[in-house]
């Protein structure tokens, strides 16, 4: 099963109440923090909303 590494390259100031929730929910607090997601069509929605916000990347669980 694949992963997501998912970095958060733009700041959270200034953006909007459910572009912050959506960040919430993914765990991305802070700006250059990444993490690790399952892939999944929900993680996959979630960064299609702040996809201006973020940059990821499919790895395989192998390379944890």
């Amino acid at each position: 099963m694949s992963n997501l590494k998912i970095k958060l390259i733009r700041g959270r100031a200034g953006k909007n109440k459910r572009q912050l929730a959506t960040l919430d929910g993914l765990g991305l607090t802070k700006k250059d923090k990444e993490v690790i997601k399952p892939d999944s069509p929900q993680i996959r929605g979630m960064i299609r909303k702040v996809e201006h916000l973020v940059e990821w990347e499919e790895i395989d669980s192998e390379n944890l």
